[in-house]
């Protein structure tokens, strides 16, 4: 079965772009609303996070537990934030290699902003089979694609959540 390479899924967020933006562009917050990451630490110290800002993603799926570099790729100010995922290992990313990258868009529209989160394997190198075989084993049966499309829903949700004022009580 061929490969699906890249997923994405929108949500509309009832908060201004830069409002929306200026959250989604700091890794170390990202644990906030992924499923799968904790947070991540940005080598340099804190600043703001710029085009070759480099990170490691803490991550977690069920016991399992790993860690990844990203180095951010591209940034247009409240519009769009990309990083792509190059390393990977248990407690620090030692093995190199492509593995995704990671894309957020940043829309205006009249309820707030659209946010689209986009997810594509880079794994270009490995034949389905053995990319099939085994994303089945590290997502308990199922494709990267399939397992990304939940993830990408669940922290959109999350992120609106997060986002979102909190009517007030009355």
């Amino acid at each position: 079965m061929p490969r699906t390479f890249t997923v994405s899924d929108s949500i509309v967020i009832h908060a201004r772009p830069a409002d929306v933006y200026r959250h989604v562009r700091d890794p170390a917050r990202m644990g906030e609303w992924s499923p799968e990451n904790l947070g991540a630490t940005v080598h340099g110290g804190a600043g703001e996070t710029r085009v070759g800002t480099v990170f490691d993603g803490r991550n977690k799926r069920g016991a399992f537990r790993w860690t990844t570099r990203c180095t951010v790729t591209a940034i247009e100010e409240d519009r769009l934030f990309r990083f792509r995922v190059h390393a990977i290992g248990i407690r620090r990313p030692r093995v190199p290699g492509p593995i995704a990258t990671w894309e957020y868009r940043f829309e205006p529209v009249p309820e707030g902003t659209r946010v689209t989160e986009t997810w594509t394997d880079d794994r270009r190198g490995w034949p389905d089979p053995v990319a099939n075989a085994f994303d089945r084993i590290a997502t308990r049966g199922r494709t990267f694609a399939d397992f990304q499309r939940g993830n990408i829903r669940t922290t959109l949700r999350n992120l609106k959540r997060v986002l979102e004022p909190v009517p007030d009580a009355a």
